[in-house]
């Protein structure tokens, strides 16, 4: 690839933009522009005038992605890892950052990040909103069952899930103000409708404030979030998608949910050419020290991406608790040399690469010995052979051949014994 002669390397803030313009020959310009719709319009402006050949920046938390949307199309843009690219320590200003990303960009000396399309990249908000929501769940459920025991409400004396789906019918007629007959008389499980008199005993004499059905209405309708971006996540889905959570659902362990956040999380993953570099980028490698003969194999690297590596966990412990699976049985012979975290790490590791070959070679997964199985018929009838066929198969298989006269037994037929040596 010919060498640029010019060069911009942009230092991204939240407010502000610093520029540097950066030729072969030593000239060079800083600029300072608004992070804002009209100030990114003057930038590419000044860019596309001066010449340069390559913008590149940092990926500083979200700031990027609208100055990288709109540069993109014309010119050639790459986005730096900040820590692959930091600086020799010393002077710290926005004007010295803007001018060292330059240099490397015109010494080539920038490799890019793994920028995913617009469509993916939308796709995959969709999924860490969810994860975001999915981690506060807990506590939501927690405040829930604050407010009913501040109305001295005990419906867990009941109810073993009270987020089940009879448990959330009663907690929306409780927020709804309903009546109360109305809504035992509807409760969709057979079982819990034969205790109808135990809740009706508990929810008569325990009304909620006004306050608290407001409060109660608020944290139901978060859970019923996660609910909503489950339908959205699937509903976005086309059919190479559709295909390729199949694949991931055939993986003990992996349900909808964690496939459709692993496939998010990961792109195409063509980008990679083996199985290692995709362990790698997902940060489940272990760090490497080598000096001399000393080689130290650390603990993982966890550069990668964060929401990946948690559910590929979340994918492991259920993997870990199937049965005569080959996940299964890895899982317990590295816990019992290492500790279960580590086998789970280890697990987790396993599944993204067998997760890269399904998908790169588009097929489903086989749990190991299940295509070497034969089917054997009920009744298996052998073929009829005269003494002496059977005996000459015995000669010719290495045994010897006893007749009853040479027994001390009186037992009747021919014994056959393994010679020590061939015959």
């Amino acid at each position: 690839m010919k060498e640029p002669t010019t060069v911009c390397g942009i230092d991204v803030h939240k407010v502000f933009l610093q520029v540097c313009i950066l030729s072969r020959s030593g000239e060079t310009s800083q600029h300072r522009f608004h992070n804002t719709p009209n100030g990114i319009l003057a930038l590419k402006d000044l860019v596309l005038a001066e010449g340069c050949e390559i913008v590149a920046m940092e990926s500083t938390g979200i700031y990027w992605y609208r100055l990288f949307l709109e540069l993109e199309s014309d010119i050639r843009t790459i986005v730096a890892n900040a820590r692959q690219i930091k600086s020799i320590p010393g002077r710290k200003t926005d004007m010295n950052d803007a001018r060292w990303i330059a240099e490397l960009a015109l010494h080539g000396l920038i490799r890019p990040s793994r920028i995913f399309p617009r469509r993916d990249r939308e796709f995959r908000d969709l999924t860490r909103n969810r994860e975001t929501l999915v981690r506060t769940r807990t506590t939501i459920k927690n405040r829930i069952h604050k407010i009913l025991d501040s109305a001295g409400i005990r419906l867990n004396l009941v109810l073993k899930d009270l987020f089940g789906k009879s448990g959330r019918h009663l907690l929306m007629g409780l927020a709804e103000q309903k009546d109360l007959e109305t809504t035992l008389a509807t409760i969709p499980s057979p079982l819990i409708l034969r205790r109808a008199d135990q809740l009706r005993e508990i929810l008569q004499g325990s009304p909620l404030s006004p306050i608290q059905v407001q409060l109660l209405t608020t944290q139901l309708h978060l859970l019923d979030e996660i609910a909503h971006l489950d339908e959205l996540i699937l509903a976005s889905l086309e059919d190479p998608q559709l295909e390729a959570v199949a694949i991931c659902t055939s993986v003990p362990g992996i349900s909808i949910t964690a496939a459709t956040t692993i496939l998010a999380e990961l792109g195409d993953v063509r980008d990679f050419s083996t199985a290692s570099r995709l362990v790698s980028w997902a940060g489940l490698a272990p760090s490497v020290y080598q000096s001399a003969d000393t080689l130290v194999c650390g603990k993982i690297t966890k550069q990668g991406s964060k929401s990946l590596r948690w559910i590929l966990v979340q994918a492991a412990q259920a993997a870990s608790r199937t049965t005569n699976t080959v996940f299964s049985s890895f899982f317990r012979r590295i816990a019992y040399r290492r500790g279960r975290n580590k086998a789970i790490v280890a697990l987790a590791r396993k599944i993204l690469s067998i997760l890269w070959h399904l998908l790169v070679n588009r097929e489903h997964y086989v749990e190991p010995g299940l295509k070497r199985m034969r089917k054997l018929p009920v009744r298996m009838t052998l073929p009829k052979i005269s003494i002496d066929d059977a005996v000459e198969t015995l000669l010719s298989a290495g045994y010897r051949i006893y007749s009853p006269e040479n027994q001390k037994s009186t037992g009747k037929g021919v014994r056959a014994e393994r010679a020590t040596r061939p015959l």
